[in-house]
This record gives C-alpha cells, structure tokens and sequence, in this order.
C-alpha cells in the first residue's frame, strides 16, 4: 500500500482552516508559542472535532504524522 504525502495546505483544509500560504502563516503567527508542556491536540484554539483529528493522528503514527509534527514544531516557535 501505497504512503500519502500530505502537505500542510491539506492539514489545514482538513481541520477546516485557511489553506493558503498567508492564511497558513497568520493561523500560526497568532498561536504561538504554545507551552512545551502542552500537548498539541491539547491547545485551546482547535475545537473539538480538530484537536480528536490531531490526537488521533499522532497516536496512529500515520501518513498524516510528518506534516502535524511540522505544525507543532511551528507553533512552538518563538
């Protein structure tokens, strides 16, 4: 079977968000940082149906994995 490559245009698309490059960048430029000691799914900004996709999706370990741990290193940031 065959692994998807997903961008962080199609997370964003998937969680309901802004997909453009700009909408991308301000999404983040306005979340972060978020505490080192909280969980991404964890962060107050996702609703409910977000953060359980996100959650779900780091705990599967699957094709969607690389591109949410690029946001969670982008909204760690400073």
């Amino acid at each position: 079977m065959e692994s998807n490559i997903h961008t962080m245009a199609n997370l964003f698309t998937q969680l309901g968000l802004s997909s453009t490059p700009d909408g991308i960048q301000k999404f983040i430029a306005a979340h972060r940082p978020i505490p080192n000691q909280l969980a991404l799914h964890e962060a107050a900004f996702w609703s409910e149906a977000q953060s359980v996709f996100l959650r779900e999706k780091i705990l599967a370990d699957d094709d969607w994995s690389g591109v949410i741990d690029g946001l969670n290193v982008a909204l760690r940031a400073i």
